[in-house]
């Protein structure tokens, strides 16, 4: 099951755990109040699941690839591990799912804090457009993961601030109205 809590504030290396102390923990149900869902499938299998299938067609996720990072495997791998921690937004859903190896997606809360959401093999994670987020490996420095869209990708992240886009406006509306 996924694992996720509030961040402390150091700027040791991105890669470590950074739990608040003492520690708060972060709830599924709190992640899903922020738009952020979650599934736990069988990674060994995913060529051929019929639960990844019904989970891509209910929320049609027609594209997708796979992509592995780590040192040898990733081109520009110092400047794109960077780039994924800037805090950005997309204008469509992030989704990800993690294949072998282990990272860490970081959102903002209602208040603007850090939460850092553990994922390792197995793990699905969609993100709502709008929601400004990061992404950084753990300490193994290697993920292999299978990155999905609904129709054609777009790999443009905005960085933060980013607020003039009508999504973010629509996402905090999103929030509003979930209290």
């Amino acid at each position: 099951m996924v694992e996720a809590w509030y961040m402390d504030d150091s700027e040791e290396d991105q890669r470590r755990p950074h739990r608040l102390e003492p520690e708060r923990p972060v709830s599924l149900a709190h992640l899903q109040q922020l738009g952020v869902f979650y599934w736990k499938l069988d990674a060994d299998k995913y060529e051929d699941d019929p639960e990844l299938e019904k989970i891509r067609k209910e929320r049609k996720y027609c594209w997708m690839d796979i992509i592995t990072i780590c040192k040898d495997k990733l081109p520009n791998y110092e400047e794109k591990i960077k780039m994924f921690y800037e805090e950005h937004l997309h204008l469509d859903d992030e989704i990800r799912y993690i294949l072998d190896g282990s990272g860490y997606f970081d959102v903002r809360d209602k208040e603007d804090k850090w939460i850092r959401i553990f994922m390792e093999k197995g793990d699905m994670i969609t993100l709502p457009a709008g929601i400004y987020h990061r992404f950084t490996l753990d300490e193994t420095n290697y993920v292999k993961a299978m990155r999905l869209f609904v129709g054609e990708p777009v790999w443009t992240a905005y960085n933060r601030p980013a607020d003039h886009f009508e999504i973010r406006g629509q996402y905090l509306q999103f929030l509003a109205q979930k209290g």
